[in-house]
């Protein structure tokens, strides 16, 4: 077994040896902060270079993560106080050199890396992670030619994004009035260290949501500028936080980070890069003088285009007024052949009148008066009933004779016999008819009853006492009257008996 050795400084408290050996007993905490301190003392600076692995940022603002190589792997951890102070943005997979002390954390009994500072593991691995996230926001389309926007050619003001104490600012307002004096808004940000990334991003959106003619007025350009210096010195322009803000920027923007040979990813999402600071003014205005001369140069040529317009415009309207004969002499002429159509058509006039009387009393005198065309009208009348009677009369001779001979065409002998045929069942019905009527019953010695009326009775019981009766015989009409009483029928024969020797002077009752 390998002893811990312990320094001499007497860290460890004594501790009673047990009985049967000479090792000293100690408690797990007080081992633990014995290894604590010993760590601590061996690695009080040590500078550690390894590839970032499980990076983590806690709730708290820790960062945590895990320092490896091709054959081990260290815990790390950067405090809050500390991770906004470092000069890189740790992420997953970067190779760093970081510096920082030894200990342990006794709860879990594991060693960590307490970091104090974290830079890149060289200039190539900086340039290959910038690489890496160029190539990710080119794919998104943050670098598209179709993004850019064209650049004012007078912007009224310019919105500055840049530190207040450095040169550049400085450089800025100077070109800017010597070129041509413009109204400068500047926005004061940190250009490198932690948190300027997110100073720089929060600039550009908030000219950005400036409102139109608020009180504040809305730049018409930006840029946003800072001088030279190393690569760690610019990395703020290169974080993705910066480029986004600057690719979603409504306002055109001109970057200006660096001198000519630096390039920074703002560079590729900003509308027009400028290689410096004072170029970047240079392309946001153009030089007053110049555009005044051009101005100038402009009316000169204006003018005397405009003169030399009206010159052959004259000389134009002259030669045309040459070719033209004297105004008086064609109003003369004009009026002259005006009272000749005047005189033409008073004379046309009369004429026609005359023509038009003389075609009237021609018309007129081919008029019929009303008592010709009666005449004239009963004529053809008369004319028309006799050739129609005469029609009429052909047309009735025509039909007789054809009458006569179709009459001719038929069979004299069928003719009769179909007539006699005919006349023998015309007798027979009426010797049935006859022989149906009530006039041959009434020769069989029946009588026919009437009321005063005329009409027929049927039964004894349609007679009443009194009644003027109409008996109708075969050979005539005796009138009666009914009796006080009818007689029964069982004694018609007797009554009827009675009746044919009534007494004398009296007529008799029929019933």
């Amino acid at each position: 077994m390998t002893e811990i050795p312990l320094p001499d400084s007497g860290a460890l408290p004594e501790a009673a040896a047990p009985t049967g050996h000479n090792l000293a007993e100690y408690s797990v905490s007080e081992l633990a902060f014995a290894i604590k301190r010993t760590l601590e003392t061996g690695f009080d600076r040590v500078r550690v270079k390894g590839e970032i692995s499980g990076f983590k940022r806690a709730a708290s603002g820790h960062l945590y993560m895990v320092l490896k190589d091709e054959n081990a792997g260290l815990k790390a951890v950067c405090w809050k106080g500390v991770a906004g102070r470092l000069a890189v943005r740790p992420e997953e997979g970067m190779e760093v050199v970081v510096t920082g002390r030894i200990t342990s954390y006794a709860e879990r009994s594991e060693y960590q890396l307490v970091i104090d500072r974290m830079e890149l593991a060289g200039i190539g691995a900086l340039l290959k992670m910038l690489e890496d996230r160029r190539k990710k926001l080119a794919a998104e389309g943050l670098f598209d030619a179709e993004r850019k926007r064209p650049l004012p050619l007078l912007p009224q003001v310019i919105g500055v994004v840049t530190s207040p104490t450095g040169a550049v600012i400085r450089d800025i307002l100077h070109r800017l009035e010597d070129r041509f004096p413009r109204h400068v808004l500047l926005w004061p940000v940190l250009v490198q260290g932690e948190g300027a990334a997110a100073q720089v991003a929060a600039a550009i959106r908030g000219f950005n949501a400036l409102p139109a003619g608020g009180a504040v007025p809305r730049p018409d350009l930006l840029i946003v500028a800072r001088g030279g210096g190393s690569l760690e010195d610019l990395m703020a322009f290169n974080e993705e936080i910066v480029v986004r803000a600057a690719a979603e920027s409504e306002i055109p923007l001109i970057s200006a980070v660096g001198h000519e040979t630096d390039t920074t990813l703002i560079d590729y999402a900003s509308d027009r890069r400028a290689p410096t600071p004072t170029a970047a003014a240079e392309m946001a205005v153009p030089v007053r003088a110049d555009l005044l001369a051009e101005l100038a140069q402009a009316g000169q040529r204006l003018t005397v285009a405009l003169n030399r317009r009206l010159t052959e415009g004259r000389l134009a309207v002259e030669g045309l007024g040459r070719g033209l004969p004297d105004p008086q002499r064609l109003l003369q002429e004009r009026t002259q052949q005006l009272d000749q159509w005047v005189e033409r058509w008073l004379n046309a006039r009369f004429v026609s009148f005359d023509r038009r009387r003389d075609q009237l009393a021609t018309l007129a005198a081919r008029l019929r008066t009303p008592r010709e065309q009666i005449e004239v009208a009963s004529t053809a009348l008369r004319h028309t009933t006799e050739r129609l009677g005469s029609g009429f009369a052909r047309q009735l001779d025509r039909q007789g004779r054809q009458l006569d001979t179709v009459a001719a065409g038929l069979r004299p002998n069928l003719l009769t016999h179909l007539i006699e045929r005919q006349r023998t069942a015309l007798g027979h019905a009426a010797a049935l008819l006859d022989s149906y009527s009530y006039e041959q019953v009434l020769k069989r010695g029946f009588a026919l009853v009437r009321d005063a009326e005329g009409a027929p009775l049927g039964s004894a019981a349609q007679v009443t006492a009194g009644q003027a009766l109409h008996l109708q015989f075969h050979d005539g009409v005796v009138d009666a009257t009914a009796g006080s009483e009818a007689a029964p029928t069982g004694s018609r024969r007797s009554a009827k008996k009675s009746s044919e020797s009534p007494p004398s002077g009296s007529q008799g009752s029929l019933l």
